[in-house]
């Protein structure tokens, strides 16, 4: 199992609608997010317009369960919904979240 730590801006003028949008997921991105093999996914929301993003990876081909993941239609859509409400802070251009470093766990 992999954990995994993201960050991500939000516009401050779409946070209540971010919010509204996660407190009825899609069902079709839930289960594709299940199939892909991630567990134990939260978001949370900074007092500095960020959102934290924690999951478990439980598979073992993480770059094919997320490719698996960004072809799939519903989800595609649901990005289509998120995307608007964020500013990356990967300046790299290789991810639209913001990969975080973990330096510390403790089972």
């Amino acid at each position: 199992m992999r954990r995994f730590g993201q960050l991500i801006k939000i516009k401050k003028e779409k946070i209540e609608y971010y919010k509204k949008l996660h407190a009825n997921p899609w069902p079709c991105v839930l289960k594709k997010i299940r199939e892909c093999n991630i567990r134990n996914y939260s978001i949370f929301l900074t007092p500095f317009n960020e959102l934290f993003a924690y999951f478990e990876y439980t598979g073992d081909d993480f770059e094919s369960d997320m490719k698996k993941m960004a072809e799939d239609e519903c989800t595609q859509k649901w990005w289509q919904e998120t995307a608007p409400c964020q500013e990356s802070l990967d300046n790299t251009g290789k991810s639209w979240w913001l990969n975080l470093e973990e330096v510390f766990h403790l089972d």
